[in-house]
C-alpha cells in the first residue's frame, strides 16, 4: 500500500518542479524555451495523478476517508 503513496508523491513532486521551472521562465523573458512547455508538463502529471488516485481506489489500494457527518 504505501508503494502507491510514494508514487503519488513522486508524481506531486514532479507537478511543484514543473511550476517552479515555469516561474524561472517567466522571471527571465530572455530565455530561449516556452514557458507553455513547463505547464503542460504540470498538466500532464496532474492529470497522471487524478487517474492514478481513481485508479488505486477502484481497485482498494487506497480507501478515502468516510463521511464527516
Amino acid at each position: 500500500m504505501w508503494p502507491i503513496k510514494l508514487l503519488f508523491v513522486a508524481i506531486f513532486i514532479f507537478i511543484l518542479l514543473s511550476l517552479f521551472q515555469a516561474l524561472s521562465i517567466m522571471r527571465n523573458p530572455q530565455a530561449d524555451i516556452s514557458m507553455s512547455k513547463f505547464i503542460g508538463r504540470r498538466l500532464l502529471y496532474s492529470a497522471l495523478l487524478l487517474i492514478l488516485i481513481i485508479l488505486a481506489m477502484a481497485f482498494g489500494l487506497i480507501t478515502p476517508n468516510p463521511r464527516p457527518y
